[in-house]
């Protein structure tokens, strides 16, 4: 959750910037051959829908979608972990 000290604008792109390097985080496990091909294609589809999130909200905010992207949010992280969990013992 980020304050928004520099205005509304701002605080939007740094969630869709915030958001884009999330997903490039996230599929590190596959390129350092840590994960395989499964959880390379949950973070693909996870981190698609998180960034259609920040997108939406960065171009058309709403306070319906803002709390929409935060619960997805914390959906993410479970099934995120979970596709690594699950890689890892398949």
């Amino acid at each position: 959750m980020l304050p928004v000290t520099h205005g509304k604008p701002y605080t939007r792109l740094q969630v869709l910037l915030y958001t884009i390097i999330l997903f490039a985080v996230s599929l590190l496990p596959y390129v350092v051959r840590m994960s395989g091909v499964l959880y390379f294609v949950a973070a693909l589809a996870l981190g698609g829908v998180f960034l259609g999130y920040a997108l939406r909200i960065y171009l058309a905010y709403s306070d319906a979608l803002a709390r929409r992207t935060f619960r997805y949010s914390i959906a993410y992280l479970a099934l995120l972990f979970a596709a690594l969990l699950v890689d890892h013992y398949l």
